[in-house]
């Protein structure tokens, strides 16, 4: 096959969840199909990091791009003007571009390609821009039903003027969705469970599956040191509102109880970009430490005793998740946190949603070790077995061929 793939920047670094799914699977798919991969470039733009797309793509297309920079007075204003003036949610009309439009069209005019994959919603505020019907098949790929976290973000809001906005995102987000997704020729998701929302409660007769989330089982291994007694990791990309929301509540609700009995706890949150609100769990308190942007994540999984993921906004499914039980670290959770994926309560992961019991299941962790080196050796054990990329790419690959023949 010949693939078109749409994205709204490069793979590299791969630092989000989402760049690492995507840069997984279209490695894959480069072994055996073409793929011309079509991206917007923001300014700054490491060349390194574009020379580097030739690890997943034979063919490169950048269209240059500024994003506003975050909390200065123009994005301010451009959310403002967004909330009152647009029908499209900020979080795709920022990367509404006649540039990138322009490029599809040309792509799609050449005829060269079998499928145009958009990864994530956001490629198609430009698929279908001023009424253009690409003549190639046309596929979504969901990693999240994006209006379900601005709906649970809505539903978690405290104050009269978040609610407002987080409303008005939501409903917004949830319009531009169910018109995207209905003008394509397949969706594929991340999850059984975000393919029926979008089936059952979108109306969507085209959603083809899902496909499961993997994980590099050749570069996360378990670690061969001791793990440090009392210690939790959280990791994630600290600029992203569902992250900065569910670690400042376990840090607020949480902590407290964890620390309460057991006073030489620490907490270290890895991840890019940590912003203010972040930086200051660690400013208060001296046991949590905030690491920003780090090289490898495998060393602070090393170390830990457990990895926390008290999520309370989200959607899709954790690569993180797969990540920690890849190298055998147990893995507490929130219900929404570990949505998606085939894990089991008490057997491959712990769940909990209220602050009590989250720390009653870390609690149980520190007093008896030997039950987290279970837990994990149960979770190792499902990943290395069924979730390798190699295994997960070729589901995603029947998808492609089923909306080639839509």
């Amino acid at each position: 096959m010949n693939i078109l793939w749409l994205k709204t920047g490069p793979l590299h670094p791969p630092d989000t969840g989402g760049k690492l799914r995507t840069f997984n699977m279209v490695k894959e798919l480069r072994k055996r199909h073409h793929v011309t991969f079509l991206a917007l470039c923001p300014d700054g733009t490491d060349e390194a990091h574009k020379r580097a797309a030739s690890e997943y793509s034979h063919k490169q297309i950048w269209i240059p791009w500024r994003e506003t920079r975050k909390r200065s007075a123009k994005f301010y204003g451009e959310l403002a003007a967004n909330q009152f003036c647009s029908r499209l949610p900020f979080a795709v009309a920022k990367y509404k571009s006649a540039a990138w439009t322009e490029a599809i069209r040309r792509e799609d005019a050449t005829g060269r390609h079998d499928v145009i994959v958009c990864d994530f919603l956001a490629p198609a505020v430009n698929l279908h821009a001023a009424g253009f019907k690409p003549q190639t098949r046309t596929l979504i790929f969901q990693h999240n039903v994006e209006s379900l976290i601005w709906k649970r973000t809505f539903d978690t809001a405290k104050g009269a003027a978040q609610r407002f906005y987080f409303h008005g995102q939501w409903r917004r987000m949830e319009a531009f969705e169910r018109a995207a997704c209905a003008a394509v020729d397949g969706v594929v998701t991340v999850s059984d469970e975000d393919s029926r929302i979008l089936r059952e409660e979108m109306g969507l007769k085209n959603v083809l599956g899902a496909v499961p989330t993997g994980v590099d089982v050749d570069f996360f291994q378990p670690p061969t040191g001791v793990r440090t007694p009392c210690s939790l990791v959280f990791l994630g990309s600290m600029d992203w509102m569902p992250n900065i929301d569910g670690i400042c509540w376990f840090a607020d609700e949480v902590w407290p109880l964890v620390k309460k009995n057991s006073p030489d706890a620490t907490l270290t949150i890895v991840g890019r970009k940590p912003t203010d609100k972040v930086r200051q769990l660690a400013a208060r308190d001296s046991s949590i430490i905030v690491t920003g942007t780090v090289d490898d994540v495998r060393p602070h999984l090393a170390r830990a005793q457990a990895m926390v993921v008290p999520l309370r906004v989200g959607g899709g499914t954790r690569i993180k998740i797969f990540e920690a039980m890849a190298t055998g670290i147990p893995v507490i959770s929130t219900r929404i946190g570990a949505e998606g994926l085939p894990v089991k309560h008490g057997e491959t992961i712990l769940l909990a949603d209220e602050p009590a019991d989250f720390a009653e299941q870390t609690a149980s962790l520190f007093r008896q070790p030997e039950h987290g080196i279970r837990l994990g050796q149960a979770a190792l054990e499902l990943v290395r077995r069924d979730y390798s990329w190699s295994s997960v790419n070729a589901v995603f690959e029947g998808y492609l061929r089923s909306a080639q023949q839509t």
